[in-house]
């Protein structure tokens, strides 16, 4: 099932990131995942509170299964190469979704 990275982040006041993006793309194609979008925050709409603030990078990666995100993390070719991405970036949010065809999986959830 397509898996998707969604991360959100500020960058650091390094160059560690700007390492990181050297190399992400072939790290990332090689276990078949591939950039969706990329974005630069515009205007936060409903940040959800005083408690949340809006990060100003977005990155959304689709991958084909959890799988091939899962070999990508673990792959010992990427081992300093996550460290870059970590140190690189503030506020880092990283988190993964399920493609879904619709939202009815999700309603299943809710108790009645």
């Amino acid at each position: 099932m397509t898996l998707y990275a969604l991360n959100l982040f500020d960058l650091a006041d390094n160059d560690l990131y700007r390492e990181y993006l050297h190399r992400s793309p072939a790290a990332v194609s090689k276990h078949d995942g591939w950039v969706v979008a990329l974005g630069r925050l515009g205007e936060a709409l409903d940040a959800g509170g005083p408690e949340v603030e809006p990060r100003r990078v977005m990155i959304l990666v689709e991958w084909p299964s959890q799988e091939a995100f899962d070999d990508f993390l673990e792959d010992p070719e990427n081992a300093d190469l996550h460290s870059l991405r970590r140190d690189g970036t503030r506020n880092y949010l990283w988190w993964t979704y399920e493609r879904l065809d619709d939202l009815r999986p999700v309603f299943a959830d809710l108790p009645e």
